[in-house]
């Protein structure tokens, strides 16, 4: 299974549940994840997309934490069951939650 394969199935699924799935290109910011993904009730996530059991780069994974260390819910998918594991969690996510920790 390739990249683009996952890739195609993210975006068709995000569309199935309302959403939009947005192709991320940052001039200046190498290794930002290959897609944002919007969904309804303004659930965002940002998603990097691997062949199966690629790995990210060091670069990606400087980039993953900066996002999250931002509160932005982010993950690495390499498989169908990973797309629809990333969208559910994505659309559970409480938005009125504390994201900052002491």
């Amino acid at each position: 299974m390739l990249e683009k394969e996952i890739e195609k199935k993210l975006i068709s699924q995000a569309k199935q549940r309302f959403g939009k799935a947005y192709k991320f290109v940052s001039p200046g910011n190498s290794g930002v994840p290959d897609r944002i993904i919007v969904l309804p009730g303004g659930k965002i996530g940002f998603c990097e997309l691997k062949r199966p059991g690629g790995k990210t780069s060091k670069l990606q994974d400087v980039q993953i934490k900066k996002l999250k260390s931002l509160g932005c819910f982010v993950r690495v998918v390499d498989s169908y069951e990973g797309v629809s594991g990333f969208l559910d969690d994505l659309e559970r996510q409480d938005l009125n939650a504390d994201i900052h920790t002491t």
